[in-house]
């Protein structure tokens, strides 16, 4: 496998059919169009691909902005084909995205994802070492992706500290192991406590109720393994599950709580959530002293790597 920079035209080409090829839009409007994905890489930001023989396979593409007067990097997308998902070559795009991000003198690079995807939960917490302190609603409305349908684009912003402990001591570990060893992903959550409550539905898990008054300094949301399938077979309950995740989420960063942690059980269809207060160890947060927030704190843009495209609803 081949991970390089790209900084060609024609090489911008063949990411944008392939932008088409994994989100499957029915409209060219929701994607980066060539110009821009080499304007981008002018002024600062990234096309990273990633190549099988010659085959473009996966790719990452960042573009540089400004919060509160500091640069950072926004990563807009990270796309895998279904062949080479679950290899872990997600994690080695956004590894080389960090080391271009670094060499640039940054310290930040964000994106948003779908709260409600397990393994891009798990890719962002327990591997690269993100935090999320804010919470999108319908980040992208009128998207034609067939990913997207049914249910509104509520976004996370994972927030990767590049030069933080908690991201070397993750990648660290991810590097070392292929994926966080599940007895360490529990050892993390066994003090958290619970928010809401799921029940067997059959073929995946339905909320059950939620408590928001819970007050803990850690919390954990539970939520189902496989929504991309859930939205193609059982809308109501994705419907149901964007719904609670939604009130679960808004609420409690807005009681300044952060996203911290992810723990994917995928035998038993789940996956659960640790959020902290903020006043949790230096060592466990991000790592600069000031650290503001890429927004709004709770309801930007960006997009995750899209789950396994579904199976069949038989």
């Amino acid at each position: 496998m081949e991970i390089r920079t790209l900084t060609k035209v024609d090489e911008f080409r063949r990411v944008f059919e392939l932008e088409q090829a994994i989100w499957g839009y029915e409209s060219r409007e929701d994607t980066v169009p060539v110009m821009m994905l080499l304007v981008s890489t002018k002024i600062g930001g990234f096309v990273i691909g990633a190549f099988d023989e010659g085959q473009l396979v996966g790719f990452a593409y960042a573009l540089p902005g400004i919060r509160d007067g500091k640069a950072f990097l926004w990563s807009h997308m990270l796309g895998v084909v279904s062949e080479h998902r679950g290899t872990g070559l997600g994690w080695r795009l956004k590894v080389e995205q960090r080391r271009l991000a670094m060499a640039s003198g940054l310290d930040l690079i964000a994106w948003t994802y779908d709260p409600l995807q397990a393994p891009n939960a798990q890719l962002n917490f327990a591997k690269l070492g993100t935090i999320a302190r804010e919470y999108h609603p319908d980040a992208y409305p009128g998207s034609t992706s067939a990913l997207h349908a049914g249910t509104p684009t509520d976004r996370l912003i994972a927030e990767w500290w590049l030069r933080s402990d908690r991201v070397a001591e993750r990648l660290d570990a991810a590097g070392r192991y292929g994926a966080i060893r599940s007895e360490g992903q529990g050892a993390r959550s066994t003090e958290a406590v619970p928010v809401n409550t799921v029940r067997e539905g059959g073929r995946w898990l339905a909320p059950d109720g939620h408590d928001l008054s819970v007050q803990a300094p850690r919390l954990a949301v539970t939520i189902p393994a496989g929504f991309t399938e859930m939205q193609q077979c059982d809308l109501p309950l994705a419907q149901a599950w964007r719904s609670a995740t939604r009130d679960i989420f808004t609420t409690c960063l807005a009681r300044g709580y952060e996203v911290v942690d992810f723990v994917l059980d995928r035998p038993n269809g789940r996956g659960t959530y640790v959020l902290a207060l903020a006043a949790e160890p230096e060592a466990f947060r991000s790592t600069p002293a000031a650290t503001p927030a890429i927004g709004r704190r709770a309801g930007a843009d960006g997009r995750g790597r899209p789950s396994d495209p579904p199976r069949g609803c038989s």
